[in-house]
């Protein structure tokens, strides 16, 4: 079974949008109002409106994620993070290595979703 994609919902489609083609220097396929998406290799990332899930009773509610991470690797950490910082995105942790080696940042998007800009250790 092929993975397809994750989908974040929310009521503010074109916030979430533009915060997504800033973080990944590209813009989304639109291919109908309700509904974007960005395609890559490995995973797909969708955002649609919350006109979308209507008829699945609450089951989906935009901007209650707490427990999930968006995660994109990067080539600068830093420089990435300076870049979004300068729009005023909302900090949950300044550029720091971690533990393990890897040197992340994490941003909030529009809908309180966390944004993990992450890059792993190079040889030496």
């Amino acid at each position: 079974m092929p993975f397809a994609s994750i989908r974040i919902v929310t009521d503010d489609l074109d916030a979430l949008v533009a915060f997504y083609e800033r973080v990944t220097g590209r813009s989304a396929e639109r291919p109908a109002p309700v509904f974007a998406q960005f395609r890559g290799s490995g995973v797909n990332l969708a955002i649609a409106s919350s006109a979308t899930v209507a008829m699945l009773g609450g089951a989906v509610v935009p901007a209650t994620n707490r427990s999930v991470l968006i995660e994109f690797e990067v080539a600068d950490v830093d420089a990435e993070f300076a870049r979004l910082r300068r729009t005023g995105d909302d900090v949950v942790l300044e550029p720091t290595t971690m533990p393990w080696g890897n040197r992340s940042a994490l941003v909030r998007d529009p809908d309180g979703n966390v944004v993990n800009l992450f890059s792993t250790p190079t040889a030496s």
